[in-house]
């Protein structure tokens, strides 16, 4: 069935032993066991998350004065989370917990359509919840992207 549905409904292996099976999160991709260009921890990510979220918040309480406006803080972090990755390869969050956003296809930048995919997959958070065996959620692997150790 994994191989019907592609890469971001694999679900699990039905034989141990596998071929496709990873050794380690993100074998199967080329990437490192650890270090720079290994998959990121989740807990780093969520917090990278956070750290992004609170920069939108704070951005959109100087935008608005301080009036109270519930779409403000989502459209300054939608904005942030596409233009810093289109132009960084990160967001603030990211840079902050070093981090990094990367293609797994081939070593070139994100680009425009892969960064406001994700993004725009991320503003419904439940994709990010929903992982493979190597941890990246539904957003990266729909868009062929994960979020590895910069340093």
């Amino acid at each position: 069935m994994a191989r019907i549905t592609g890469t971001w409904l694999t679900g699990s292996s039905a034989e141990p032993g596998d071929p496709e099976t990873p050794g380690y999160p993100g074998e199967l991709y080329g990437l490192p066991r650890s270090g720079a260009g290994s998959l990121a921890a989740t807990w780093r990510r969520v917090v990278a998350l956070f750290i992004d979220w609170f920069i939108g918040v704070g951005i959109a309480a100087i935008i608005t004065k301080g009036f109270t406006s519930s779409t403000m803080p989502l459209l300054v972090w939608f904005v942030i989370g596409v233009a810093a990755v289109i132009l960084f390869g990160f967001t603030p969050g990211q840079y902050f917990m070093k981090l990094r956003v990367v293609r797994i296809d081939a070593p070139v930048t994100v680009g425009f359509v892969r960064a406001l995919a994700r993004q725009v997959l991320l503003v419904f958070v439940v994709p990010a919840l929903f992982t493979d065996a190597d941890g990246r959620g539904m957003h990266d692997q729909a868009t062929g992207t994960a979020l590895v150790n910069a340093r």
